[in-house]
């Protein structure tokens, strides 16, 4: 999606009629809840074009300017970075280039080196291209980095930063982070959500093999609910009762929080936010996600004992103790909660959903991993999640798809807090950092042979001792150093388990048997890259599914 193109996308609520139906929000005339059309959008292009012009002559910020000037005097030694607009920055090297931003930043970069200088309207951006700039942003400047930038619509969605994951670095921060090691994300609770996650993969395993038209499933539906549902069985201690609606909401926070729309491009203009409407949809995004929560909280509340500690009991105890520096108030809990359906469900659902992808478009990859599964766990009937360490080509798979298909491409946006040097160039205080993971990942200095080629086997030779806990800086699907996803493990559990359990009981064809390497792989645009199109595969039942 072209940054124009994701400026529309911001708008494009305002022309969709949305329902509530049956818990379900229907956009009408859309190919997936939220799209139109492209070919019904080119004067809209021209209109949002003209309206951002003006949008910007309205803005106050002149740091790229500023920044210019001193560069020419020699007072700093900043970055290289493409041509600059008065009016737009180098946004428009992101639109011409007709790619999603990732893709577009990897090819910016390629000509003006792994450090580079953007100004995506008035916000300038440094993006990050090279493990040796990755590892000075993320080890040797970690601290100088550690903040994130608060966005108009991320100040909303996370409530001013209450959360977790885009909190302001400093005290507060320090407390739900050390919450989130020590309490929520502990080995020991996500091994004792292990019988959640096992009855959730048998009730979609049971939901495949029992559909009414099983000659197509559509995958992401069935992979994001299965996540869902498990993910809020360990969060809230059940299925949410409005599980549609808070997925609908989820994805639309995603999209918000990409960062493309005038009110985060244009940040110290109020018409901009006024005109784009983002602000308006985040709030009416998190008023009914908090909702929703507020009636699940309240039910916690009610509750007199008995059952296993869920992570909403987690942080209602620890409310209720006190003794924090900071109290863990109401919206703080729901901030969290939101938190964890947003980074657990969504990377984990997008990851699961580009794996089976990956398998039907490489036939010979599917094969072996199925012929593992299905030899480790022939005894068993079924996928014992214990038992999950005896499949280390399974464990490749995994890994190679987090290479190609990084949840979150560019990872989450760092801030500058201080002015530094980042590969012998100035960096500004306040300055945005990007590190572009996709691109380190497909990166042919780093992965020599076929990086654009998914092959698991890369893993057992050169590139057996990476791995993506931070330590290696060419591959950081979960971010590294202070800022690094804490809910790693959690996230990862959902999708061993049930991509062993997928292959263990169905061979699966996608939608063209007999070319399955001309599978479409276009990625959409959003905060995570999840797949553009619907995934229908066919499922052939092998081994029979317990308790049907």
């Amino acid at each position: 999606m072209l940054p124009i193109q994701s400026l529309i996308r911001s708008y494009q609520a305002e022309f969709l009629t949305q329902h509530h139906t049956s818990g379900r929000i229907i956009a009408q005339n859309s190919e997936e809840p939220g799209q139109i059309k492209m070919e019904d959008l080119c004067y809209l292009y021209l209109g949002v074009a003209l309206v951002s012009l003006f949008i910007v002559l309205t803005s106050r910020r002149r740091w790229a300017a500023a920044a210019h000037d001193a560069n020419n005097n020699g007072e700093l030694h900043l970055p290289p970075g493409p041509g600059q607009l008065p009016v737009i920055g180098t946004l428009h090297h992101l639109a011409l280039s007709g790619q999603l931003p990732h893709r577009a930043m990897r090819d910016l970069a390629r000509r003006h080196g792994p450090v580079m200088l953007l100004r995506l309207g008035s916000v300038p951006t440094l993006v990050v291209s090279s493990r040796e700039g990755a590892r000075e942003v993320m080890k040797t400047h970690d601290t100088t980095f550690a903040t994130r930038p608060l966005s108009a619509t991320l100040r909303v969605l996370t409530n001013g930063g209450r959360d977790i994951v885009f909190a302001p670095y400093g005290d507060y921060w320090r407390q739900v982070r050390k919450i989130a090691v020590t309490e929520l994300f502990t080995s020991r609770r996500v091994l004792s959500f292990r019988a959640v996650r096992q009855d959730e993969v048998a009730a979609m395993l049971r939901a495949i093999a029992t559909a009414t038209a099983p000659l197509q499933v559509e995958m992401h539906g069935r992979l994001s609910a299965f996540v869902a549902d498990s993910t809020a069985r360990a969060v809230i201690g059940d299925r949410c009762k409005e599980r549609d609606v808070f997925l609908w909401e989820l994805d639309r926070s995603m999209r918000l929080s990409a960062g493309f729309n005038p009110a985060d491009l244009w940040p110290s203009s109020r018409l901009a936010c006024w005109l784009s409407g983002a602000v308006r949809r985040a709030e009416e995004c998190r008023d009914t996600v908090y909702g929703i929560l507020d009636g699940i909280i309240q039910e916690h509340l009610q509750r007199v004992g008995g059952g296993d500690e869920d992570l909403l009991d987690v942080l209602l105890r620890i409310q209720k103790e006190g003794g924090l520096q900071f109290p863990l108030d109401m919206d703080a809990i729901k901030s969290v909660i939101f938190d964890i359906f947003g980074a657990g469900s969504e990377t984990a659902a997008t990851t699961l959903e580009w794996a089976m992808a990956e398998l039907i478009k490489n036939p010979d990859v599917m094969h072996k991993a199925t012929s593992e599964v299905r030899r480790t766990f022939e005894a068993h009937g079924t996928v014992v999640e214990s038992s999950l360490h005896e499949l280390p080509y399974l464990n490749l798979v995994i890994r190679e798809t987090l290479r190609l298909h990084t949840p979150l491409p560019l990872l989450l946006p760092r801030e500058c807090q201080e002015p530094c040097q980042v590969l012998g160039y100035d960096v500004p205080h306040g300055t945005q950092v990007l590190v572009n993971a996709w691109a380190l990942g497909r990166d042919e200095r780093y992965w020599p042979r076929d990086p654009e080629e998914f092959r698991p086997e890369r893993f057992e030779g050169e590139a057996a001792m990476m791995d993506f806990r931070g330590n290696s800086f060419e591959f950081l699907p979960f971010g590294a150093g202070r800022r690094m996803c804490p809910g790693m493990g959690f996230g990862l559990a959902n999708v061993e388990l049930a991509l062993a359990s997928l292959l263990f009981h169905f061979d699966w064809e996608g939608p063209d048997a007999e070319h399955p390497t001309e599978l479409d792989m276009t990625e959409a645009f959003g905060l995570t890259a999840r797949r553009k199109g619907e995934l229908l595969l066919r499922p052939i039942l092998r081994v029979p599914v317990p308790g049907l």
